[in-house]
């Protein structure tokens, strides 16, 4: 696994809309964060410009408009956050994660089901 750039809540915030709608530009990044968060439009400017000095984002200048697209994709960086927080919290034993899990937590069946499922490798119930 390639090692990708630590990112803060904050940034991951700007991330989450970038992954989800790049290309971007720096206009459409705000506008969607400042009705999801109590951020100030140069807040959110400071974050992509440290994003993009991580090398999470690069971009490219369209006429006057800073266009925004990830070097790093979603999937990948939930999978090291993952590893990440495994290793630190049950070193790196996922039974042990899943059993402090399912003791302090009541699943549903479904949940249960779900998860004998992924185990087993076999496809749920509506599941193609």
């Amino acid at each position: 696994m390639k090692h990708l750039p630590q990112i803060s809540e904050a940034e991951f915030e700007v991330m989450k809309i970038v992954w989800k709608h790049a290309p971007i530009s720096t206009n459409e990044i705000t506008e969607k964060l400042l009705q999801t968060t109590n951020w100030k439009p140069k807040t959110i400017q400071t974050l992509i410009k440290r994003l993009v000095t991580k090398g999470a984002l690069t971009y490219e200048k369209s006429s006057r408009v800073f266009v925004y697209t990830p070097t790093v994709k979603e999937s990948e960086y939930i999978s090291q956050e993952s590893h990440s927080f495994l290793a630190r919290f049950y070193n790196g034993n996922l039974s042990d994660m899943l059993s402090a899990y399912i003791e302090n937590d009541k699943l549903s069946d479904a949940e249960i089901e779900h998860l004998r499922a992924l185990l087993s490798g076999r496809p749920e119930k509506g599941d193609k």
